[in-house]
């Protein structure tokens, strides 16, 4: 579960790297990344998460912009022990759009598709111990996505080397929030 957890603050991040190609050099609109998500699937090439995949349920998150440009990424995981909340940091790397986190192991974070409003798409790399996992994210306001984002989802995981294996739609859950943790 930390894994996954830590993993998810960053994949929010993506969403700025997305931003970043969709709107050019001129630079983000932050606004449009910042606030609450529902993390609605996942899928990676970690040990950890393909053997915990089948217990893992929808995530909350929400991101602040600060005032340096940094981010400032709260999450709320449900987990066998309860709702457990999270806050990381994370700074810009110089690229537009694209941040970095080095608690746990060094994360960086790029967007993949997003329509800056209703879902991003958000690829992560993250080493830690010396191996590189990689990780693909769907977030949306919402709990639900429209059949066309979530075959987006899928598609864009395969063209990532995921098997459907490795993809997991979340299922929602109303125990654990950004409010309750």
């Amino acid at each position: 579960m930390r894994t996954v957890g830590l993993s998810l603050g960053l994949a929010l991040l993506c969403l700025l790297r997305a931003e970043a190609e969709n709107f050019g050099a001129a630079g983000l609109d932050t606004s449009k990344i910042a606030g609450k998500w529902h993390i609605i699937a996942l899928a990676s090439d970690s040990e950890g998460y393909l053997q915990k995949k089948d217990e893992l349920k929808m995530a909350m998150a929400s991101i602040a912009v600060l005032r340096e440009g940094d981010l400032k990424v709260s999450f709320a995981i449900l987990t066998p022990e309860g709702c457990k909340k999270r806050e990381l940091i994370y700074k810009e790397t110089g690229v537009p759009g694209e941040y970095y986190s080095s608690e746990g192991g060094k994360r960086t974070a790029r967007v993949v598709d997003t329509d800056g409003k209703t879902y991003a798409v958000i690829f992560v790399s993250r080493v830690k111990d010396g191996k590189t996992l990689h990780m693909l994210r769907l977030y949306s306001r919402t709990q639900q996505v429209s059949p066309k984002i979530t075959a987006l989802f899928k598609k864009l995981a395969r063209e990532k080397s995921f098997t459907d294996e490795m993809i997991t739609m979340l299922p929602s859950q109303e125990e654990c929030s950004l409010d309750e943790a």
